[in-house]
């Protein structure tokens, strides 16, 4: 017997020694228990329903404290009523499995101990002194021992999880690397999908909205999830959606986007509750089929931009407030997709007040700055915290705010102040120890935006004012709307062939990042220093150059002491490795009399097409 082996022995010996004081309460460990991925606890706890009178959402509160046996390092994560614990198969509305997932950051031994309270609204209760004993596993204790990871890229567990660590670009905790991000940001629907369960798709309102996602089913693969049919007999459901995923992972894109609630705004199909009439009752089947495609997204390497609302509802929940529906509505995603470990919580689309004609309360800064203290509060894993333009973003910046970051949306359609727009929030100072992560999530105007390949095969705004633009002003990624007066548009897309050139286009953007390998965080715009070019620089470094046309030339000023700098050329229309121009490196000389005056370098011509756009990269050299 191999050395696996017996450690899997010992590790069951362990678990039931743990657990012997609670044999009549069954706990089931799922998952492979390996470092970054899904370890679920289910619970044998009360049998209960969605429509119980007792509501087992609002009235029921599972927590349970990983605690690592070396490093003592804990996650306290919260769980959550599952049903049947299968239900995203079996549809079921009862049971009495209860679950909490987790996703471990390191091996060895963990362990474990569960609180279970019971008792009026102790779901979303601040202290201790609300609830009671609820009895099943409250008090239980174990322990599981986790293995390294035998994923690889782009699979996020060969990464480890994304995070944001008091800098303006976002790291993974396994490798290091700095994530690029490029992804549709359209449609807003994608989660008003056919094969969902749920009250949405018959409800009369705006059932015309709602997608199959047809184009994409020949995307999917056999061995790709899904899920039964209704009668299950039909044919399996989940596989558009999951082809869709497919194919924008296949162009090498590494985000998407998603509202998770949006009555009473533009498509009005999405929400996590059993009907959009009552906000404290989940849809525990739709949910878990939510997460059957979040966790093929995120194995694909898709990150998760959750937009938790739009302006259109922004004062549903609570009038705006942070109270009872809305604790539990952020409660409940944390406790089902907070382990994933690439995602952000976006906590308003369009946000605040700036709507002429708001159809529910405009939120003040009081409630925007409360909904980010609460994701930090409960939010096991820290995972980034945005919030979008509507209302700009003076008052999430400042001391005691909680965000670590801003959703950009622009309104010039062609694309041209993205980049004023990333200078300018890269500019400010940082009064909280946290500058704000920038990423550009809706460019371009309302109308069009980007435009299919149809319309638009070129995508020069698009590339140049959009992508680079955003890039070389200091952003960490761009997402891609579609406007609302297209034919495939932000809430009837649902082929994301339809711009296939631009996401060849955006993958270039990430690939040129990868093959530099940057110290992104210490990079700032230097557009001053360049002529013909925007500049993203990390002063006797590097230099990155975006010019729209090189035949004009672009001059570089470098600083104002001995130095020799390597020139190379990057193509971002067609991709691939760096190649040389008519210089291969600029020198400084000695002497001169002032080392603190910069000049001008000439950085010569690109290889081709020299009436194009061209990407710079100008690196100190290696001389020794």
């Amino acid at each position: 017997m191999n050395t696996l082996s017996w450690r899997g022995l010992l590790l069951l010996a362990l678990f039931f020694n743990i657990n012997a004081g609670w044999a009549d309460v069954q706990v089931v460990v799922r998952g492979e228990l390996k470092k970054w991925h899904k370890v679920t606890l289910e619970f044998d706890g009360p049998e209960v329903s969605e429509q119980d009178h007792f509501n087992p959402f609002v009235n029921y509160r599972l927590n349970v404290s990983f605690t690592h046996k070396n490093t003592k390092t804990t996650f306290e994560v919260p769980g959550y009523f599952a049903a049947d614990g299968n239900a995203q198969n079996t549809g079921a509305e009862a049971g009495n499995k209860w679950h909490v997932h987790f996703s471990p950051d390191r091996v060895g031994q963990w362990e474990w101990e569960a609180n279970f309270i019971k008792g009026r609204y102790v779901a979303v209760a601040n202290t201790t002194k609300t609830g009671l004993d609820g009895g099943y596993m409250n008090g239980q204790r174990g322990a599981f021992y986790i293995l390294d990871t035998d994923k690889r890229s782009p699979d996020f567990r060969a990464t480890g999880r994304l995070e944001y660590v008091n800098e303006p670009y976002l790291r993974f905790a396994d490798s290091g690397g700095y994530f690029i991000k490029a992804g549709p940001d359209s449609p807003e629907n994608l989660l008003s999908y056919k094969d969902f369960d749920g009250s949405f798709k018959n409800d009369g309102v705006k059932d015309n909205l709602v997608k199959d996602w047809q184009p994409h089913l020949n995307d999917w693969k056999q061995g790709d999830p899904s899920w039964p049919g209704i009668d299950k007999k039909s044919e399996r459901r989940g596989k558009a959606l999951v082809g869709a995923l497919n194919y924008i992972a296949s162009k090498g894109m590494n985000s998407i986007s998603f509202l998770t609630l949006n009555i009473l705004g533009d498509d009005q199909n999405i929400f996590p509750y059993v009907d959009s009439n009552d906000a404290l009752r989940f849809d525990i089947s739709k949910l878990a089929q939510w997460e059957v495609i979040f966790e093929h997204a995120q194995s694909l390497g898709l990150f998760l931009h959750f937009k938790t609302q739009e302006v259109e509802n922004q004062g549903l929940l609570d009038n705006g407030g942070l109270g009872l529906e809305r604790k539990l509505y952020y409660r409940e995603l944390v406790a089902r997709f907070g382990h994933h470990l690439a995602l952000n919580w976006n906590l308003g689309e369009e946000n605040g007040e700036w709507h002429p004609n708001p159809p529910t309360p405009p939120q003040t800064t009081i409630q925007r700055l409360a909904m980010a203290k609460y994701f930090q509060l409960i939010d096991p894993y820290q995972h980034h915290r945005v919030i979008h333009n509507g209302q700009y973003f003076q008052d999430i910046a400042g001391a005691g705010s909680q965000y670590t970051g801003a959703s950009v949306q622009t309104s010039s359609p062609d694309f041209s102040q993205i980049h004023g727009a990333v200078k300018d929030l890269r500019s400010w100072p940082v009064n909280n120890g946290r500058p704000l992560a920038i990423a550009v999530d809706e460019p371009g105007d309302a109308e069009y935006a980007l435009r299919s390949d149809m319309l638009d095969p070129e995508h020069f705004n698009a590339r140049a004012n959009g992508l680079w633009g955003a890039l070389t002003a200091g952003s960490w990624g761009t997402e891609w709307y579609f406007g609302y007066k297209n034919t495939h548009s932000d809430l009837t897309a649902q082929n994301w062939r339809t711009r296939d050139k631009f996401w060849t286009q955006a993958k270039h953007a990430i690939d040129f990042f990868t093959l530099a390998d940057l110290d992104l965080p210490n990079a700032i715009n230097q557009d001053q220093w360049a002529t013909n070019a925007w500049v993203l620089a990390k002063d006797k470094a590097f230099y990155v150059l975006y010019t729209k046309d090189a035949s004009k030339g672009v001059t570089l000023k470098l600083p104002g002491e001995p130095g020799v700098y390597d020139v190379k050329w990057y193509n971002p229309r067609k991709g691939g490795e760096f190649q040389q121009g008519s210089l291969h490196r600029v020198t400084q000389k000695m002497p001169f009399k002032h080392f603190w005056v910069r000049h001008e370098k000439d950085l010569g011509l690109p290889p081709s097409d020299k009436e194009r756009d061209w990407v710079i990269l100008v690196t100190k050299a290696n001389t020794k």
